[in-house]
């Protein structure tokens, strides 16, 4: 119900974008958009509230706040990007849920991993101020996870699915 509440608003608003891209990458944006906001303002709360910018004791390690924080917001926006990745950006997807939540979180991670990667090289290679650098690798990274998402989380059978009569 919540998905279908979500895709009518969209529905609404896509007039206003629909000479700019189709509706998939709208929903795709829209949705992100929204987790990443989501997933921004838990980081935001949990590193300056919640943690208080000390360290947090996790008894096997120690991590600093802002690395805590990244893991609650990933623990949070994990789950509502998939549930609105696989029932209002990718709801046309035949797979199998459990196959999905899998895929998801691989390219997630893989996702993750680019971040780090393109982070590391722009600012510690190439000497881009840091703020920049985000900018454009989230540019990257976005097309990068939504090519991902599309073609091999969420991706359609090629054969129709087909009901069973017994």
């Amino acid at each position: 119900m919540l998905a279908r509440i979500i895709t009518q608003i969209l529905d609404w608003i896509y007039p206003l974008f629909g000479r700019l891209m189709p509706k998939q990458t709208f929903y795709y944006a829209a949705c992100g958009g929204g987790n990443t906001l989501l997933g921004l303002l838990i980081f935001f709360v949990c590193e300056n509230y919640v943690f208080d910018k000390q360290p947090v004791d996790l008894l096997l390690v120690v991590l600093k706040s802002h690395k805590a924080a990244m893991v609650a917001s990933f623990l949070f926006s994990f789950p509502t990007g998939f549930y609105l990745a696989k029932n209002v950006v990718f709801s046309g997807s035949t797979m199998r849920g459990r196959h999905q939540l899998f895929r998801y979180f691989v390219t997630n991670m893989v996702s993750l991993l680019l971040n780090y990667i393109n982070l590391t090289v722009m600012v510690d290679w190439l000497a881009f101020y840091p703020t920049i650098a985000q900018v454009i690798n989230t540019v990257i990274v976005v097309i990068f996870s939504y090519l991902l998402q599309k073609h091999f989380a969420f991706r359609k059978s090629k054969q129709p699915v087909t009901s069973k009569t017994v």
